[in-house]
């Protein structure tokens, strides 16, 4: 899907997974410091968007997901997990519920694999899932925006700011009304200050929920049974998550940032020592200079300094070891 507001002054488009909507609009310091004012928005239309209706869709996705959404009231944002049999990773769903239909936002590319899912676990309950991607178009406002909200939107209201899943035809009409556009990477860089994780880029085929905070926020540990509850359990009550989300602080003198991969080594064992890590997202932020979010193995000392690759990092801890 390939967004309309490409055409506003200085848009520059993102690549990879994040392709069809604006990396920045020329001035990426300007656009981070715009949403963490509270003015402006960012253009999310490349996301997927996925929709659950009928009496019985909360008790429904309750027995799916990760997160207590049998009860779910009526505008309260929440997040979710889709788990493997064995714990892992899958799906994030960023939800929320009007009071007839469940709305949930998901990473570009992932909505017909989840549709195609949710289809499978439908059997005798009377729900009707959608795939809404092609007409709804997400836009995110920031914290403390006054932009207002056409009326009949759906909206995830959360610390962060709102989403708002527009009709597609009126994303043109709606960013003339709501200030400057901020690019992806701006909000990719606020993301990462606030230590949230991104499926795909914190995530890989192993990880499961425990190494990267999102206990609490997707993960409900007093609710009933759902795919993959076993390993939560398990590491909960039994164990410790084999790696840690951190945040590093890297090396403001490199020009350039470790790209997402890079390994990370301890710095007393120099760039040749075991490795221990790697580098998951890496930013330039308009106040902290370049930082990055990484997966560690446990057992790192959380006040151990790190390479990434010939970078030298400084972490603080996300997840507790």
């Amino acid at each position: 899907m390939k967004s309309p507001l490409l055409t506003l002054p200085g848009a520059v488009p993102a690549e990879g997974v994040d392709e069809g909507v604006a990396a920045h609009y020329g001035d990426l310091f300007r656009e981070q410091r715009a949403l963490a004012d509270g003015t402006g928005f960012v253009d999310l239309s490349h996301r997927g968007v996925v929709t659950v209706s009928g009496p019985e869709r909360l008790g429904w996705l309750h027995l799916l997901l990760t997160q207590h959404v049998q009860e779910l009231p009526p505008h309260q944002a929440t997040e979710a997990l889709i788990l493997s049999a064995n714990g892992h990773i899958e799906h994030a769903l960023y939800l929320v519920d009007d009071g007839e239909t469940t709305w949930a936002h998901v990473e570009p590319g992932t909505q017909e694999a989840l549709v195609a899912y949710l289809e499978s676990m439908k059997f005798f309950y009377r729900v009707e899932v959608a795939d809404r991607t092609e007409d709804i178009a997400v836009v995110h406002l920031p914290a403390g925006s006054i932009t207002e909200v056409p009326e009949g939107v759906a909206v995830r209201e959360t610390p962060y700011g709102r989403d708002l899943f527009l009709p597609r035809g009126d994303l043109e009409e709606f960013a003339g009304k709501a200030g400057p556009a901020a690019g992806l990477l701006a909000h990719e860089a606020l993301r990462v200050e606030q230590h949230r994780p991104r499926l795909g880029f914190e995530t890989d085929h192993r990880t499961i929920p425990h190494e990267l905070g999102w206990i609490g926020s997707a993960v409900h540990l007093q609710k009933g049974c759902y795919r993959g509850q076993e390993t939560v359990a398990r590491v909960q009550n039994l164990g410790k998550p084999p790696r840690r989300l951190v945040f590093l602080h890297l090396d403001g003198s490199e020009v350039h940032l470790p790209a997402p991969g890079t390994e990370l080594r301890l710095a007393d064992d120099g760039p040749d020592g075991r490795k221990i890590g790697f580098i998951t997202t890496s930013v330039r932020h308009h106040e902290l200079g370049p930082v990055a979010l990484a997966l560690v193995k446990r057992n790192v000392p959380v006040d151990a300094r790190l390479l990434a690759g010939d970078t030298a990092a400084a972490q603080e801890t996300v997840v507790e070891p």
